[in-house]
């Protein structure tokens, strides 16, 4: 078979011909300075962004693995290829996207939604955005809603130049240092001053190679007054070596200004899920993260809010169900940083057949936080007694005047509600994935229909155990 290429002047030492990517092509595993130059190359890189790669690099290099979290020891960076490019460009036209792609995505049922309820849709396929389509009307309020590539090289290159990674520096973790080298693929939008979009943006995440990387970035701006739901799916295939996640969400909210990111996780138990979010908002502005997590070997998922203007609000809802062989570390940050502002975390986890779910809270209120107010819940499940499930709260306050509140449950199924079921003609594993569902529905209620009813299948696939 003739071997296809995306440029003519691709450089063959740095890349590895694999059928199984379907045409794809990786460069080589590790991580040296001589790949990162060649990532920047293929992206078309400004200076400044080779630079800020390079650096990143350094820093990488320089930092120790985080001693927080569950043990990462099954990953090694050699054995990690850091970018995979799919052979083909990015698409405006569902029908032009290659059909192993388009097939993939099908099944995920990606342009279905698209179809029914969002306002623009961007679906990366392992290092690059593959499709992406806005809607006319959106366009025409003065969204922008573009994959970063072409922001970093287009007219909003200085927008991009200004917020990328300000929010997560590369010396944050080492994992942040990672992403600043080797970054490819992900989101920017840019929601003008006063627009409210009235339906969700949308960007989906595959990673199909064996043994890679995905490190996507997603840049939102939403500027003063404006309103935005965006929706990020991630999947992938199981195989039987490590893959590795480590994206980075940063997320601008202005003054009176409100953002709801909401997340659905399905990777695969191969997967190291080393994501890292930040939002900061101004005076009057909203954050509110919907979460689901349902994949992954090992996570590492704090969300974090920072609430630099007076009557800043957030808000974190969130699910956790972690099976066989996962051990899922997951919370969130909120930082009280100006007079009046208020946070609600309300959080549900879930753990089954040995499975291990950490929720870790930290809440921070600096001097400047007079009259800040919030509250954590957390409440966890617990289907069986190989399982565990453990609660981490931290609580800093730097002042007298603010009303801070932590609560935390675990529990077990009740056999009364089984028996009550079954007696309706309910099977007993029925009885106890509806049971499991009702008890995450403090997410799947915040969420568009479609994703609600995805948020549940996968429950239910979770109960049977055949997610892999």
């Amino acid at each position: 078979m003739e071997e296809k290429t995306y440029v003519d002047d691709i450089d063959r030492s740095l890349y590895d011909f694999r059928n199984e990517d379907k045409d794809a092509y990786r460069i080589q595993e590790g991580l040296t300075r001589e790949i990162v130059e060649k990532i920047s190359r293929e992206k078309h890189d400004p200076e400044w962004m080779l630079e800020f790669r390079l650096k990143s690099l350094d820093i990488y290099n320089k930092l120790q693995v985080p001693n927080w979290g569950p043990s990462i020891d099954g990953l090694n960076m050699d054995n990690i290829v850091t970018y995979v490019r799919p052979n083909t460009n990015m698409q405006g036209k569902w029908e032009d996207v290659p059909e192993d792609i388009k097939d993939t995505f099908d099944r995920l049922g990606i342009p279905q939604a698209e179809q029914s309820s969002l306002a623009g849709v961007g679906a990366q396929y392992d290092s690059e955005v593959v499709y992406h389509n806005v809607r006319k009307e959106v366009e025409e309020q003065g969204v922008i809603y573009t994959d970063m590539e072409s922001a970093l090289n287009g007219p909003y290159a200085e927008m991009v130049h200004e917020h990328f990674m300000k929010l997560v520096p590369p010396t944050d973790h080492k994992f942040a240092a990672l992403h600043g080298a080797v970054w490819s693929g992900g989101s920017f939008v840019y929601v003008p001053k006063g627009v409210s979009v009235a339906i969700p943006l949308q960007s989906y995440f595959r990673l199909n190679a064996k043994g890679a990387g995905q490190f996507e970035h997603t840049l939102i701006i939403v500027d003063e007054g404006a309103d935005l739901h965006f929706i990020e799916g991630c999947s992938a295939p199981k195989y039987n070596v490590a893959n590795l996640h480590a994206g980075c969400v940063e997320l601008f909210i202005g003054k009176n200004a409100k953002l709801r990111y909401s997340t659905i996780e399905n990777w695969s138990k191969n997967m190291y899920n080393l994501n890292t979010k930040r939002a900061l908002v101004e005076e009057g502005g909203t954050i509110e993260w919907v979460s689901g997590s349902f994949g992954s070997h090992v996570s590492y998922l704090y969300p974090m809010s920072i609430l630099n203007g007076t009557g800043a609000h957030s808000e974190f809802t969130g699910v956790t169900f972690a099976g066989h062989s996962q051990n899922l570390d997951t919370g969130c940050k909120v930082v009280h940083n100006a007079p009046k502002t208020t946070s609600i975390v309300n959080t549900r986890s879930i753990s089954k057949s040995g499975g291990i779910s950490t929720f870790r809270s930290s809440v921070v209120v600096t001097n400047k936080a007079k009259q800040a107010k919030s509250s954590v819940s957390c409440q966890s499940l617990m289907l069986d007694n190989i399982s565990r499930s453990d609660t981490i709260p931290a609580i800093d306050v730097r002042t007298a005047d603010a009303d801070i509140g932590h609560e935390a449950k675990i529990g077990r199924i009740s056999d009364d509600a089984v028996f009550y079921l079954m007696s309706r003609g309910i099977s007993e594993e029925e009885a106890r994935a509806m049971i499991v569902s009702g008890f995450a529905d403090n997410v799947s209620k915040e969420l568009p229909l479609e994703y609600a009813v995805e948020m549940n299948n996968l429950i239910r696939l979770e109960m049977q155990g055949s997610i892999g």
